[in-house]
């Protein structure tokens, strides 16, 4: 049994889809942010950052989404789900390729459009947001061209996480990059959320029918 520490929208949905896609068993506890429970001393504990997504394992607690999606990816309940390629298959090594770049360059690029002032403090947010969407543009670029072969790591006819992974970070960006300028990644929402997990997900998330392209 798992227990998945979430709080709704955010990147805690990745897993929570995919702990539903592979059909493991585990235990949500929606974090209360206002009532600080991400820098209680036992939270801490399990995540020294005080962040979501953490997901309690028989192996120990995890965080860092990419990290969760490799684990989930090995265990022996996965594997004929082929949401990742396995390792030693000839695929391998693109999958963790990307799923890298959008864990090291996406994903944290994106934040700065959210949070600029983290990064250089309250005077020159708009610069660090306008060189955030420039660089966001060239990573979707860059991934809607990986797309285009359909491959077994991003594919818009399976399920996948480094799919999941895309998809619930260009929700958020919906409104200043939507998915229908990256054809082949907005095919891949567009089949990724009418997935089982993911409408199952949405209705809990109240996040709507269509929550990858807002459609």
């Amino acid at each position: 049994m798992f227990t998945l520490h979430r709080m709704p929208d955010s990147a805690s949905t990745i897993i929570e889809i995919v702990l539903h896609e592979l059909g493991l068993p585990y235990q949500a506890r929606t974090i209360d942010k206002a009532a600080s429970d991400l820098t209680s001393p036992a939270y801490l504990e399990l995540h020294p950052l005080g962040l979501v997504p953490t997901l309690e394992t028989p192996d120990g607690a995890m965080f860092e989404t990419a990290a969760i999606l490799v684990y989930l990816s090995e265990m022996p309940q996965a594997m004929g789900h082929h949401l990742a390629p396995a390792p030693g298959s000839p695929d391998r090594a693109a999958f963790l390729k990307w799923l890298f770049f959008t864990s090291s360059n996406l994903h944290p690029t994106l934040l700065q459009t959210f949070y600029p002032a983290r990064t250089v403090g309250p005077d020159h947010t708009d610069e660090v947001v306008a060189m955030a969407r420039a660089k966001l543009h060239i990573y979707l670029t860059l991934l809607n061209t990986v797309a285009q072969s359909n491959p077994s790591y991003l594919s818009h006819t399976a399920p996948t996480l480094l799919g999941y992974y895309l998809a619930v970070l260009m929700r958020w960006i919906a409104a200043d990059f939507p998915s229908t300028t990256y054809p082949d990644l907005h095919r891949m929402l567009a089949y990724l959320e009418q997935r089982p997990a993911v409408q199952t997900c949405a209705r809990s998330e109240d996040l709507g029918p269509t929550p990858f392209t807002l459609t």
